[in-house]
């Protein structure tokens, strides 16, 4: 006895049709259509346009930097156009600068402060941010007040109190005196606080009721929406802690101890004749806010496009 069995909808569509691609969606629209959420063909190449230029003006710089630091001496750095590839690309100019200024130590001091910095304005901004956005307290309107009033006065106006502080503490001439003025920041702790805030109420109040505690809540339930954020604290921090070039120039006296940005301003005073060691040197200061950026952006971009709230 055979079981009959319904046919199916596409039983009736031909081998052809099923493997017919479908067709390919214009990115612009034509004349006349109403679909205003695409542009013109005109607007389009218009877009494209001017996306390179900005390409040629932010990347033009970095790649004539990076290409005069592998350029030997007998070539010249001034053609018009530039050459970027060089015809005899050396490593003598890295080697040169290693040998006269001890450039990858003051790169390793630079490397400490900012890691320090990293690690703390993530920690101390995230547990900041959580009170401030998640939790009820007495006060908290007054700490946001005093928080945003720092944001008024410039870093230059602080200087002077926090050189008398870390010198009182017994911290200068260290690289602990260039990184605690830096190990929290009030912008930091604002934009976790604000990512905090996004983060629905009934959420929170579900997990104490089920019994979580602070701890639990901030790792399995704030972290993951804010993550985003965190990533953007982390590349702030770093990329100020790694350019900083007035404190540590105040803090720091002992030439053994300098980060590399103020050591950078005795490579401008003593090779200034030759823009190819200049380039080498400054290639040497990029070279970790590139790798920084690399390891954290594709964080930043998930954590950005993330809106639900994860268990």
């Amino acid at each position: 006895m055979s079981i009959l069995t319904p046919p199916r909808a596409d039983d009736d569509v031909r081998p052809d049709e099923q493997s017919a691609p479908a067709p390919r969606e214009r990115i612009f629209r034509r004349r006349g259509s109403g679909d205003f959420s695409k542009p013109t063909l005109g607007g389009l190449i218009g877009r494209y346009a001017l996306l390179l230029l900005v390409l040629v003006l932010v990347i033009g710089p970095f790649l004539w930097q990076l290409s005069t630091s592998f350029k030997g001496p007998q070539e010249n750095i001034y053609s018009f156009p530039p050459n970027l590839i060089p015809r005899e690309p050396t490593l003598q100019n890295y080697a040169t600068v290693a040998d006269i200024v001890p450039v990858y130590l003051y790169a390793w001091h630079s490397l400490l402060v900012s890691v320090g910095t990293v690690v703390s304005n993530v920690v101390l901004a995230t547990f900041a941010g959580y009170a401030l956005g998640c939790m009820r307290f007495r006060g908290k309107w007054i700490v946001m007040a005093i928080l945003l009033s720092t944001l008024l006065f410039p870093g230059e106006v602080t200087v002077t109190s926090n050189f008398l502080t870390i010198r009182a503490l017994g911290l200068a001439d260290t690289l602990w005196g260039v990184f605690l003025p830096g190990a929290i920041g009030a912008m930091n702790v604002l934009l976790v606080a604000t990512a905090c805030r996004m983060i629905p109420k009934d959420v929170l109040d579900a997990a104490t009721v089920d019994g979580a505690t602070t701890w639990q809540r901030i790792r399995h339930i704030v972290w993951p929406n804010i993550r985003g954020m965190v990533s953007v604290v982390a590349i702030f921090a770093f990329i100020g802690a790694w350019d900083d070039y007035l404190w540590p120039l105040i803090v720091l006296s002992d030439p053994s101890k300098y980060t590399l940005t103020v050591g950078m301003a005795y490579l401008n005073s003593s090779f200034s004749v030759d823009p190819r060691l200049i380039a080498a040197g400054t290639m040497i200061a990029l070279v970790p806010i590139v790798i920084m950026f690399s390891f954290t952006q594709r964080f930043f971009f998930k954590g950005v496009q993330e809106g639900a709230i994860k268990g």
